[in-house]
């Protein structure tokens, strides 16, 4: 339940009020954009501006009721949209200029496409007149970035501009979400045009329709294919979170009985504290987890892809199980894993309409099975009394907060000791690239999720590496006064790709070694002036911790000195199936 305190009321009201003032109007293209912005409900944009993008700088220097956040790379501020889109389901919002501001945040855009994120990106263009001739700083935006988006606009009609930007935000975040691209020339920006809203308009697009509700007769199928079987899994994915869906799985999952395991991107959709939770699965995921997929009867998939991260060697997976398949993206069903019964659908309708067909299934057995390997395999690792190892790192984490915090990450070993260690309870509290795997990407993820969330506590756990990528947005973090909480797993090397190296390359440790070229980062994060700590023992981190949870005012960065070469296990080497799994090192 949102609730509108008087004041907000009466700032919605006035700009309410004073959007219906400029209906039918003439206005610019620039005023005819911030004017759209606003009727879609958006309240910070993420950006950097330009020389084409000027005039609508000019307009938003005249427009309080819009946030703007500017951040010091492209790249940067469309981590941040994402990250604000992530943490609320709302689209984010990016503005960069053109040429090299757009290919800057190409990265970004790839990365909110591979996760199905809600994100539009408003590009500069050149003007229409000088398209394709090599004009200073243009780029064919809509060529580089149509792979990697749901759909990409060209404004070529300074009177389409409103509908384009309402389209835009419709298919950013209806169906399976996405990143969307307009591309604004600045001609469009300067030229004028009556201004008409075209928030309250139906969309219509052709060959654009989601299918939100499933088959019926597919989802009684499915009830009694869940009956007839003894050992069933729930393979959750991120399409159950992107659904808000979380209500919905824990139910139906405590109603018929049937342990969970989520993906990396579908953590936080079930509990991880639950007696029914089997953590995450895949490449990195736990023992039991992975055997409890081998030697399931059934699957029931939901709002999945089965990624070869998940899979392992695609011929050995679930060879025992039949698949039941739900997504609302019919192009995810059978496209790497073939589906028994397909369901076209939202999850969150799915299980809806699912949840009043289930009793309990006839599971114990399965369940102390289960809970026998558990016990048997559990994550584990060496302890040391003389180093950090990485893993306590993210289990004082998760203790000091009670896994209610929102967690950010980059990519590497410390993706994966946090997805395996912190035991989320809520939805929407982990921030990860999954699909491109892209570096940089936690920390100002982190900044855009505490500007949505200011009341959340939001932590960016990343690594030495990740963190050298993206770190001059501390500049915007504190400039903003931005109180994310950034952790360095600091091991002094590109950790994933140094137990690669270890593991299957014998030792040779080529071009990984970063401890004696990186900054002293408490000096580092001092300069901007943020708020700094070291930790070298296991009571310096704790203090440091603990001193990090009670500044509420500027960024926060603690580096801890771990254990350099420590390996994150359980682990699927690549090309084996889930059930080859090594627990540790041989």
């Amino acid at each position: 339940m949102v609730v509108v305190t008087a004041r907000e009321k009466t700032k919605q009201e006035a700009v309410s009020k004073n959007g219906a003032s400029f209906h039918g109007k003439t206005l610019t293209g620039a005023q005819i954009f911030v004017r759209s912005l606003i009727d879609e409900g958006v309240d910070t944009i993420f950006g950097y501006p330009g020389g084409v993008v000027l005039s609508i700088y000019d307009e938003l220097y005249k427009t309080p009721e819009l946030k703007h956040i500017l951040v010091r790379h492209e790249q940067g501020g469309a981590h941040a949209a994402d990250g604000y889109a992530r943490a609320t389901g709302k689209p984010g919002v990016a503005l960069v200029t053109s040429g090299p501001g757009a290919t800057n945040a190409v990265t970004g855009i790839a990365t909110a496409y591979m996760d199905s994120v809600p994100l539009v990106v408003f590009t500069g263009q050149v003007p229409t007149f000088l398209m394709g001739n090599d004009a200073f700083q243009e780029a064919d935006t809509m060529g580089i970035t149509q792979p990697i988006t749901k759909h990409s606009f060209l404004v070529k009609n300074v009177e389409e501009l409103p509908e384009i930007v309402h389209k835009a935000f419709h298919i950013a975040a209806t169906g399976r979400p996405g990143p969307v691209v307009v591309d604004l020339p600045k001609d469009m920006l300067i030229s004028h045009a009556p201004y008409y809203p075209a928030k309250n308009r139906d969309v219509e697009i052709r060959g654009y329709k989601p299918i939100v509700k499933g088959n019926p007769r597919q989802i009684k199928k499915a009830a009694e294919m869940i009956h007839a079987v003894k050992r069933p899994v729930i393979y959750s994915g991120g399409g159950a979170v992107i659904a808000d869906a979380q209500a919905e799985l824990t139910a139906f999952a405590h109603r018929a009985n049937i342990p969970v395991t989520t993906t990396l991107q579908g953590l936080g959709a079930f509990p991880e504290t639950d007696s029914l939770s089997l953590g995450m699965l895949g490449m990195h995921g736990t023992w039991y987890a992975n055997m409890s997929i081998q030697e399931a009867d059934l699957i029931i998939a939901i709002g999945a892809r089965f990624d070869d991260r998940v899979t392992g060697r695609m011929a050995d997976f679930a060879p025992k199980a039949t698949i039941i398949h739900i997504d609302i993206d019919p192009t995810c069903i059978g496209k790497n894993v073939a589906a028994d019964l397909p369901i076209v659908g939202d999850v969150k309708e799915v299980l809806n309409d699912l949840l009043p067909l289930m009793t309990p299934c006839d599971t114990g057995a399965w369940l102390k099975m289960i809970d026998k390997w558990k016990k048997e395999h559990p994550l584990r690792f060496k302890k040391s009394p003389d180093v950090i190892k990485p893993q306590e790192v993210v289990l004082a984490l998760s203790e000091l907060t009670k896994g209610e915090a929102l967690i950010a990450v980059d990519v590497g070993q410390h993706q994966m000791w946090a997805a395996q260690y912190y035991k989320f309870t809520q939805p929407r509290s982990w921030l990860s690239s999954g699909g491109l795997g892209t570096m940089g990407y936690g920390f100002p993820a982190a900044m855009g999720a505490k500007l949505a969330c200011p009341d959340r506590t939001v932590i960016a756990i990343v690594g030495d590496g990740g963190f050298q990528m993206t770190a001059m947005e501390l500049a915007t973090a504190v400039n903003y006064k931005i109180p994310v909480k950034i952790v360095i797993v600091n091991n002094g090397y590109l950790g994933m790709v140094r137990q690669w190296q270890q593991l299957f390359f014998g030792h040779r440790y080529s071009h990984v070694e970063m401890a004696g070229s990186s900054p002293d980062f408490v000096k580092f994060a001092e300069s901007f002036g943020a708020v700094a700590y070291r930790a070298t023992t296991h009571r310096e981190m704790h203090s440091a911790f603990e001193k990090m949870m009670t500044e509420n005012e500027l960024p926060v960065v603690v580096d801890v000195r771990v254990n350099k070469e420590e390996n994150c296990y359980p682990m699927v080497p690549a090309g084996a199936a889930l059930h080859e799994m090594v627990e540790e090192d041989q």
